[in-house]
């Protein structure tokens, strides 16, 4: 053999040997599978562009993909055509590093790592795995030893709907957010598709069944899936009887790859991936109206029909189109006002959002300014719909008289001064502070020097009253809520004549104002407190205003006297509503008491995060949640609370409370949290659901501790058993149900430390934050609990009645007690 067939042959040899290497360590493409045992990093597969899986037809690949940050990766299913469209990504909100592992372990888990901490998973482990497979539709699963699914990309869109993936009711498309942080969601919901923008209270802007392009096959039916097919997206039941239908496109290519995408800027695009480049059709968007989403423009701006966009000029004549308001909630002083927009506006949510209420104009403005989470309205003449808007996107402008007029809530100080009208004046503000405060300052020293003679001069000492006339002066600085005298209560009431009921600090009784505002004057009574520290928390409390919180009105410290003026609800407290006794009394129905968990989540959520102070509640009961006239869910009592600075994680405090909801930790002497909140709250959610309290002593052995009844079935696969059985549920609320039961066994978890934050159950009350599985709790714990509160209803005491922490040993460390 001559030296170079040598060579050549020494060189192939080398040529077979890296090849293997190189396959073994995974950096070759994986046609159609990937078994258990394969892993690898984007730099494993770097000369693949990071793609490890390739699907048979070659039209789809997985692997991952670089973001903006060049050095940040996603894993992902893309389209391999001319478009190299994402359809799917696994860890859309955590993206990895190039040395980031993907690993399929040989237990049959999928899961992706950061920085060794699991950021992804398939959660199939130990579930009889084969292999994990790119089909040739773009789907990616984890395929079982018989080659069933169990589980698949397309039940976990992301923000794209491919042909022949099923949206169901339940699922989301999410979109990336806008540069304004502002995201998008689609979703089957009553029945429709939705499209909504997602602030914190989801504003609606699309829906299928408003648009005029829909061909309806069949009327009346209620949607529950729907699939992109050829050049249509159709609308099926659940008993897959074609609804509707919607026609985005006039070629029907049956080897296309059609696709609906919801952009960050709102908009679904319906377009083919093959046609994708400089000659390609242009999508079909929805909605049609360039004008019709939530951002077309600024916050504020107002979006013309040549997609123009102009400042109002209520707020332009200021040289100024941002209102100043950040977060209207945010505890502090400055003064707000409503400035005219105009009759020729519209807003993009006002065809899909129900009314607030029905009044007047004047109040509607009045609930507007009487509520800090409000920017602005929209009210309707003809029919007295009034819509408050706790967010606000871009406004429409309107050729004719759009039927509405709109305030909006702006701040009234500095810069510049903003009347009804719009207009705006400038003022040399720090010169007339200046002037202003000085002549206070000066008319101050004058009067407190001529008081201090006269009582020099008459040489006696500062009675109590004088001091309070004093102090009265004082506080008229600091924005406290309305003081009233005690004769004004007592006036208000008919003196204490109709009593509501009857707390752990006091009496609750009917009251009326003159100009007939409806009060709930809560007579405190045996309160360790001071006047100084009374008003103290009476300040901190009367500034928190909220939705889902009760409002502190005023307040009366006279002499011996402690009142509390609160807002009067009409509906009274919600035990009374799910505890009921007769079978022939008025019931709520699933959606108020959903409704009713979700606006009390809300409520405690802004205690907890949003105040300047965080407040743990620590008497969450259902005594403590009223309904208005309209079943809207307020909480109340939170007087009570721990007031905590927002360096303080955990504080020490005497036991308070009330049996029957106290977490463990109140029980086991350790430090309580914001998370002592959420235990309760999730007793009172399981008793929502339930329709009972959590101890029953009426009940059989099994049942009578509901929650350790919750869990048993809940591990037997039967949450449907812990439904009220008097509670009629719709086929269209069982996951909602279902969702809401899973919650409230994660909110009372024994360990603090793996219950979820307040915001974080609303998220997954509304479907916003997928709600796993929960863990069982302790069996000790639950032992511990049901024998707590045995030996409670042993002793004559209901579970929802005032604790221990309500008598004489404890009121050194309560503060105020709301209406009950």
């Amino acid at each position: 053999m001559e030296i170079g067939e040598i060579i050549c042959v020494f060189g192939y040899i080398s040529l077979l040997i890296s090849l293997q290497s190189e396959t073994s360590s995974g950096s070759i493409q994986s046609i159609g599978k990937i078994s258990p045992g394969f892993q690898g990093s984007q730099m494993t597969f770097i000369d693949r562009d990071g793609l490890f899986l390739l699907s048979n037809n070659s039209d789809f690949a997985f692997g991952f993909s670089t973001t903006p940050d060049v050095t940040l990766f996603l894993l992902v299913v893309v389209h391999m055509g001319s478009s190299q469209k994402v359809i799917w990504s696994a860890n859309r909100g955590s993206p990895v590093t190039n040395s980031d592992k993907f690993v399929f372990d040989e237990l049959g888990n999928v899961f992706l790592q950061k920085r060794g901490t699991v950021v992804w998973t398939t959660n199939t482990g130990g579930k009889g795995v084969s292999a994990m497979e790119l089909q040739d539709n773009g789907n990616l699963v984890v395929l079982g030893s018989d080659s069933t699914v169990i589980w698949q990309s397309f039940d976990h869109p992301t923000d794209s709907l491919i042909a022949n993936q099923v949206l169901k009711e339940g699922m989301k498309l999410v979109s990336d957010p806008s540069p304004n942080n502002l995201s998008y969601v689609l979703e089957i919901k009553s029945g429709d598709m939705i499209l909504s923008a997602a602030f914190q209270n989801p504003q609606p802007y699309w829906s299928m069944r408003k648009d005029n392009r829909i061909i309806i096959n069949k009327d009346g039916g209620v949607v529950a899936t729907a699939t992109i097919e050829g050049n249509s997206w159709r609308f099926y039941d659940s008993s897959k009887v074609l609804l509707w239908q919607f026609i985005f496109a006039d070629n029907n290519d049956a080897n296309g790859t059609w696709i609906a995408d919801l952009g960050s800027d709102g908009f679904i695009s319906f377009y083919n991936l093959q046609d994708v480049g400089e000659n390609g059709a242009t999508p079909t968007k929805i909605p049609t109206d360039p004008c019709g989403t939530p951002e077309p423009c600024g916050a504020y701006y107002i979006c013309s029909s040549d997609n123009k966009c102009q400042c109002p000029s209520a707020l332009s004549a200021s040289g100024n189109c941002s209102t100043g308001i950040v977060s209207p909630c945010d505890g502090s002083n400055d003064s707000t006002q409503l400035v005219n927009f105009g009759e020729e506006l519209g807003y993009f949510a006002l065809g899909f959002l129900p009314p607030s209420s029905k009044t007047d104009l004047n109040g509607c403005k009045a609930s507007c300014a009487g509520n800090c989470s409000c920017l602005g309205i929209f009210f309707q003449n003809s029919s007295g719909n009034c819509f408050l808007l706790d967010s606000l996107g871009s406004f429409k402008s309107s050729d004719r008289d759009s039927g509405f007029v709109s305030y909006i809530k702006v701040l009234s100080n500095g810069g510049g001064t903003i009347d009804e009208k719009g207009s705006s004046s400038k003022k040399p503000f720090p010169f007339v502070a200046i002037i202003v405060i000085g002549t206070v300052l000066v008319i101050a020293g004058l009067l407190y020097a001529a008081f201090r003679y006269y009582k020099w001069k008459k040489r006696l000492p500062e009675s109590p009253q004088e001091t309070s006339e004093e102090d009265n002066f004082l506080e008229s600085l600091s924005g406290m809520p309305i003081r009233f005298s005690f004769k004004d209560l007592q006036t208000a009431t008919n003196n204490f004549s109709m009593k509501l009921g009857q707390g752990g600090f006091g009496s609750v009784y009917e009251g009326a104002l003159p100009d007939g505002t409806r009060l709930a004057v809560k007579k405190l009574e045996g309160i360790g407190q001071g006047k100084k520290e009374f008003r103290a928390e009476v300040s901190i409390i009367g500034r928190i205003h909220h939705h889902h919180l009760v409002r502190l009105k005023g307040f009366c410290a006279e002499g011996t006297h402690r009142l509390l003026a609160y807002e009067y609800m009409a509906n009274g407290s919600l035990d009374k509503w799910i505890f009921k006794k007769n079978k022939e009394e008025f019931m709520l129905d699933w959606e108020t008491r959903f409704s009713i968990a979700l606006g009390t989540a809300k409520g405690l959520a802004y205690l907890h995060e949003d105040c300047d102070a965080k407040i743990v509640h620590c008497d969450i009961k259902p005594e403590n949640v009223l309904l208005d006239d309209r079943f809207l869910a307020k909480v109340s009592d939170f007087g009570l609370a721990k007031l905590m600075t927002r360096e303080q994680s955990h504080v020490f405090t005497t036991m308070r409370g009330t049996r029957g909801y106290l977490a463990p930790e109140w029980i086991t002497n350790v430090a309580i949290s914001e998370k002592s909140d959420v235990y309760s709250y999730g007793m009172v959610l399981l008793e929502i659901v339930g329709g009972r309290k959590n101890y029953d002593p009426t009940e059989s052995s099994e049942k009578s501790h509901f929650p350790s009844y919750a869990f048993k079935m809940m591990e037997e696969g039967k949450l449907r058993d812990i439904v009220d059985t008097k509670l009629k549920v719709a086929a269209e609320d069982e996951e909602s149900v279902s969702r809401t039961m899973k919650v409230a066994l994660w909110c009372i978890q024994e360990d603090m430390h793996v219950r979820p934050s307040m915001s974080k159950v609303a998220q997954m009350l509304e479907g916003l934050s997928p709600v796993p599985l929960p863990p069982m709790s302790s069996p000790l714990g639950s032992r511990l609990h049901a024998n707590f509160f045995k030996s409670i209803s042993e002793e004559g005491t209901t579970s929802s009645g005032p604790s221990d922490c309500n008598s004489d040993a404890y009121l050194s460390a309560v503060r105020l007690s709301g209406p009950r």
